[in-house]
């Protein structure tokens, strides 16, 4: 296991160094995320071994849309020397993406579970105020883009915070543009967003299963979108367009009702991203639009 490194395209979420906890990849396919502390990690194991095996979740939703389950493992950390941490062992999402760009959006209006304690729920309605998470039902995380040189944007996580509607549009936008020039071209809107294995389509498929489940309720789970920045072309899409569901630790079951708040913001996000697909016939608009 000498091999573990952090993720090098990791785009929101706790980050592993020598003296703190983070996810690890193997290169080989796999992901390890460590469970987290306050319950959390628990809560997050249970529900994707509840998940993996669960007879009313259809076997095409699991595997297209979530990360497939391997159970969990000890690990060595140099946060505690001569002490292992439980990981959970996952599908590494971005495996086979050469040069991948990957955006997480936190979906839902609210992002805290039902009883959670009283200083958490002020901490996530003070985040969700102060972001776009209460006025549009999702949030952008973390970004980057790629392009086929190798060049990269990626914002900072201050100027995520500071994001309104206006720039939740342009990072979309950004999202499938080329890096150089003004980065705002939508060069590859229509392959990545548009078409029969799009985005758009494969949220729709989503959409469909969270109008009829009643199983789990997803509170400050993420959407993460990739695509491999050197395979995709603007007319005949490709690049291995991938929408997953990630960051399960405030799963509670459902008790019979639909999840709305979850399946508002993904409706929230899919008009979004349709209204870019419709713009490409025109001139991009501006940030300020």
């Amino acid at each position: 296991m000498s091999d573990l490194r952090p993720p090098e395209h990791q785009v929101a979420g706790h980050r592993a160094a020598p003296n703190k906890l983070g996810p690890l990849v193997d290169g080989a396919g796999l992901f390890y995320k460590p469970l987290q502390a306050l319950d959390r990690g628990e809560q997050e194991l249970a529900f994707y071994t509840a998940f993996s095996v669960h007879p009313a979740v259809p076997p095409r939703i699991r595997d297209k849309f979530f990360p497939r389950f391997h159970g969990t493992r000890l690990l060595p950390t140099a946060a505690t020397p001569g002490e292992s941490h439980p990981h959970i062992v996952l599908d590494d999402l971005l495996q086979g993406l050469a040069s991948p760009s990957v955006t997480d959006i936190k979906i839902g209006a609210c992002t805290w579970p039902p009883r959670a304690p009283e200083p958490y729920v002020a901490k996530c309605l003070a985040k969700d105020r102060a972001t776009t998470s209460v006025l549009l039902g999702f949030r952008v995380s973390g970004i980057r883009v790629s392009d086929t040189g190798g060049a990269v944007w990626r914002p900072d996580r201050s100027e995520l915070k500071g994001t309104d509607i206006p720039g939740v549009r342009c990072m979309l936008r950004r999202y499938v543009s080329s890096v150089g020039g003004d980065g705002m071209d939508c060069a590859r809107a229509a392959a990545v967003y548009g078409g029969e294995g799009g985005v758009l389509a494969q949220l729709r498929e989503l959409k469909a299963w969270f109008e009829v489940q009643t199983l789990f309720h997803f509170y400050s789970a993420s959407i993460l979108l990739s695509y491999d920045a050197n395979a995709v072309t603007a007319a005949g899409g490709g690049g291995g367009v991938r929408v997953k569901l990630v960051d399960f630790a405030h799963v509670v079951e459902s008790e019979g009702v639909i999840d709305h708040n979850f399946l508002g913001g993904l409706c929230s996000l899919i008009k979004f991203i349709a209204d870019i697909v419709a713009e490409t016939s025109d001139a991009a608009p501006s940030c300020d639009s």
